[in-house]
């Protein structure tokens, strides 16, 4: 049986692994975070579209009293 050849990563090594992380991880995480972000505000926009609406719907209905 052959002893394992690898040895535990040293300072050059992982700096190299978190550079990799750092260039792949990132930007797909801001990315991910930009599109939940967006979804999130488009919800909420209809939401206060939709109170405007029922807003000036109650204005329109006192103005006419």
């Amino acid at each position: 049986m052959l002893p394992l050849q690898f040895g535990i990563p040293g300072g050059p090594e992982l700096l190299i692994i978190f550079l990799i992380l750092f260039l792949f991880a990132v930007p797909v995480l801001l990315v991910v975070l930009f599109l939940v972000s967006r979804s999130g505000s488009s919800d909420r926009v209809e939401e206060l579209e939709a109170r405007v609406e029922e807003l000036e719907s109650e204005l329109e209905e006192e103005r006419s009293r």
